[in-house]
């Protein structure tokens, strides 16, 4: 992985599942650090459904370049983004993967993998829970590389500017996926006999 100073995520999926969204997201929480960030979106023609992924770099530094080609981190909502990005992620980094679109695949051995059903999770809420505003709660709690306070200080902006009536659900969509990591953690304890 990178220097402490910089960490470079890529987030894909497809279009409509909010990909771009989460990274400027990120970027603005950066921001709102006194961080350096670059965000560089790329997409399919199609508006939904074409493939959709963007590189987020954060530093304390100066950053040399916003183009790379290994992550520290990968944030993959779909089974295409898995299969194309994955090999991006750096030994040492972590996938964390919307197991609901995934299916049954090889997992990697030289990186760590958080696997969560969110497309199905926020399905299945009884409020309106946001899959790609989950994905970055459970991001954020599990490497520490924003603070949560900075992130929904960003969702407000970002939402404001985009879609004002989604902040309800995008804070409470965070908050979920920020939450998840606790299960995930008790699930591994469980299995190691903790």
């Amino acid at each position: 992985m990178n220097s402490n100073s910089e960490k470079r995520i890529i987030v894909a999926g497809f279009g409509g599942q909010g990909v771009l969204f989460l990274g400027t997201t990120l970027s603005e929480a950066a921001i709102i650090e006194g961080k350096n960030t670059t965000w560089i979106p790329s997409y399919g023609a199609e508006m939904r459904g074409g493939s959709a992924n963007c590189f987020v770099t954060i530093s304390n530094n100066e950053i040399a370049s916003p183009v790379f080609d290994e992550a520290d981190f990968g944030v993959f909502l779909s089974r295409a983004a898995i299969d194309k990005f994955e090999n991006v992620v750096t030994k040492g980094g972590l996938a964390l993967v919307n197991s609901s679109m995934t299916g049954e695949r090889l997992l990697r051995d030289d990186i760590e993998y958080i696997m969560e059903p969110l497309s199905d999770l926020a399905a299945r809420s009884k409020e309106k829970m946001l899959l790609n505003i989950m994905a970055l709660g459970l991001l954020i709690r599990k490497t520490g590389i924003l603070t949560k306070e900075s992130v929904i200080k960003a969702l407000e902006k970002v939402s404001s500017a985009k879609k004002p009536e989604f902040l309800k659900f995008n804070i409470e969509s965070f908050e979920a996926g920020y939450n998840l990591v606790k299960a995930v953690q008790s699930k591994t304890l469980e299995k190691i006999g903790c």
